[in-house]
C-alpha cells in the first residue's frame, strides 16, 4: 500500500481510533526510552550437568525468544568425548536460534580443528554468525588424558570481544587459578567476563572482581550462577536441582573511582547534573565510590570524563606506571 492510500485509509477511521493509535504509539515508545537508562545489558546463564541435547537447545531457544543480549552455556556442555568442528551440530543449532531471536551465544564445545583439540568458547552474534573464540589457556590435569586425545593449552591472545553493547571478556573453569590471566582481561578492556566452568569458585572470583573492576558472570556445572558486580559484591546467587536458569540485568555505565584526587570533581559534577548522575554506593574503607546515570540519554562514565575524573582501574594503572618510573624499572609481570 503506497502512502497516500494509507493516508485515505486513516481518513476514514473515526477520530476517537486516530487518537488513541496515536496515544499507544506514544506511551508504547516512552517506555522503551525509560528503559534504557546507563547501559543495560540483559544476561542469560544456563547451569547445568549431563542434560540431553535437544532439552537444552529448546531451553536456550525459550529465553531466546523472551529478549535478551546474550545466553551463556557451561563448559563444554556436551562432554569431551565427542570433539566436534567449529560447524558441527551444537553451534549449527544454536546459531539459527541467535539469528531468529537476534541475541549472542556464548558455548563452549569441545573443538577440533584438524590441527589440534580445544576447550573452546564460542560466541555467536545476533546475525548468527561465529564471531570469536577463546581457547581454555589452562585445561585440567585430566583433559591432557582423554582418550581421543589430549585437549591443547590455549595460546591465542583473542580474550576479549567488542559486542554492540560492550566488551566481553572470556576465561574457562581451571584458568581461575591463574592471576595473570584475570590481569590481561584487565588490560584488554574488558567489562564483563564470562566463565564457563565446572565448579563454582565462589571467593576466587570475588577476588577478581574486586581488583580488576568488571563483572564476572558464571555457567557451571555445579548448578549455581554467581553474577560478581564491579565492587566484588555477589549480586547474584541462584541454584536449582535441575536446569539453572539465571537472568539478570548489569549496567555496563556505572563507573567506579577512587577518593584520590576525584573529590572535587565529583561535588561539582553531582551539584551541576542532580537530575541526570547520583552516588550509588560509597564504599567507606576501600574510599571507594559507584556513580550512574539515573536518566535516560545520559552516560555517567562519558560526564566523568568532562570533568577530568579518573576511574579506578586507571587511577591503579597511572600510579603503577609513574611508581615504575621512579624506580628505574617495572617490576617483574608475568605475561600471556
Amino acid at each position: 500500500m503506497k502512502n497516500n492510500d494509507l493516508n485515505g485509509a486513516t481518513q476514514m477511521w473515526p477520530l476517537s481510533l486516530v487518537i488513541l493509535a496515536s496515544a499507544c504509539l506514544t506511551i508504547a515508545s516512552g517506555t522503551a526510552v525509560a528503559q534504557k537508562i546507563g547501559r543495560p545489558v540483559e544476561v542469560v546463564s544456563l547451569c547445568f550437568r549431563d542434560q540431553g541435547f535437544e532439552k537444552i537447545i529448546k531451553m536456550v531457544e525459550e529465553e531466546a525468544s523472551k529478549g535478551v543480549d546474550i545466553i551463556s552455556l557451561p563448559e563444554t556442555w556436551r562432554g569431551q568425548h565427542t570433539p566436534e568442528k567449529i560447524d558441527g551440530e551444537t553451534i549449527t543449532a544454536l546459531s539459527r536460534i541467535a539469528k531468529q531471536y537476534k541475541t549472542y551465544i556464548l558455548s563452549p564445545i569441545d573443538r577440533t580443528d584438524g590441527k589440534g583439540r580445544y576447550n573452546t568458547a564460542v560466541l555467536i552474534d545476533r546475525q548468527g554468525k561465529v564471531v570469536f573464540g577463546y581457547d581454555k589457556i589452562y585445561p585440567y590435569w585430566a583433559e591432557f588424558d582423554l582418550s581421543e586425545g589430549a585437549v591443547n593449552p590455549g595460546s591465542n591472545g583473542e580474550m576479549v570481544y567488542d559486542t554492540d553493547f560492550g566488551r566481553i571478556g572470556v576465561s574457562i573453569c581451571f584458568d581461575s587459578n591463574f592471576p595473570e590471566v584475570w590481569q590481561a582481561l584487565r588490560d584488554k578492556g574488558a567489562e564483563i567476563v564470562f566463565w564457563p566452568s565446572a565448579y563454582s569458585a565462589g571467593s576466587q572470583l570475588q577476588a577478581y572482581a574486586i581488583m580488576h573492576h568488571y563483572y564476572i558472570v558464571t555457567s557451571t556445572y555445579t548448578k549455581d550462577c554467581q553474577v560478581y558486580d564491579i565492587t566484588g559484591e555477589r549480586i547474584l546467587d541462584a541454584k536449582s536441582a535441575d536446569v539453572t536458569v539465571a537472568r539478570t540485568t548489569v549496567d555496563l555505565d556505572r563507573v567506579i573511582f577512587h577518593e584520590n584526587f576525584n573529590m572535587q570533581k565529583r561535588d561539582k559534577l553531582l551539584k551541576e547534573h542532580k537530575d541526570e548522575i547520583e552516588q550509588e554506593a560509597f564504599l567507606e574503607r576501600e574510599q571507594w565510590f559507584v556513580l550512574r546515570s539515573k536518566k535516560p540519554g545520559i552516560s555517567a562514565r562519558e560526564l566523568t570524563k568532562k570533568y577530568e575524573m579518573e576511574e579506578l582501574v586507571d587511577y591503579q594503572d597511572r600510579s603503577r606506571r609513574e611508581i615504575d618510573k621512579r624506580r628505574g624499572r617495572d617490576l617483574p609481570k608475568k605475561q600471556l
